[in-house]
């Protein structure tokens, strides 16, 4: 028998063991079956993905001008376009001046002048001119009063032209 310092107990050199078995050897210690945990992690990143596919943000919802069909003729195109402005309002007035196609339209009586115009119209679709310092608030309105008149898509038309330097 052998004692050391390190070990108090006395041990045989015969009995010394290694710590692993041979192929033949005798019972070996249980090991865990990790193939279930493997496939409800497959399981888990499939919901994942598909979970952050479906909550892909949107963003606003355009509708870009297409060219008409030449070949289909059943609904007529309208004859003018309804242009819809509003100019500064006049000294002692609380409302901004509004015109349509160029045709001055009380404040009072925008909703009841769209409704008529747009009540014979197939394709209800009206642009929106607005001077450079008029409040948002007052193209908001003329907006607002559009949609309830029927009108279903109001453009905001921009004033290109006038920003570019002229040659002369």
């Amino acid at each position: 028998m052998i004692q050391t310092r390190a070990c108090p107990f006395p041990f045989q050199r015969e009995e010394i063991r290694m710590g692993f078995s041979t192929a033949g050897g005798g019972p070996s210690r249980p090991q865990m079956n990790v193939t279930p945990l493997i496939d409800v992690l497959l399981v888990l990143i499939i919901v994942f993905m598909v979970v952050v596919i479906e909550q892909r943000p949107t963003g606003l919802q355009t509708e870009l001008p297409q060219q008409p069909n030449p070949k289909d003729h059943t609904i007529p195109p309208p004859n003018r376009t309804i242009v819809i402005q509003i100019h500064h309002a006049k000294p002692g007035t609380e409302h901004p001046q509004v015109t349509v196609n160029e045709e001055a339209v009380e404040w009072d009586h925008l909703r009841e002048r769209l409704r008529d115009i747009f009540a014979i119209r197939v394709e209800r679709i009206a642009y929106l001119e607005a001077d450079d310092d008029i409040d948002f608030q007052d193209v908001a309105d003329v907006i607002a009063i559009a949609r309830i008149a029927g009108v279903d898509r109001v453009g905001l038309l921009t004033e290109d032209g006038k920003h570019v330097p002229v040659a002369g």
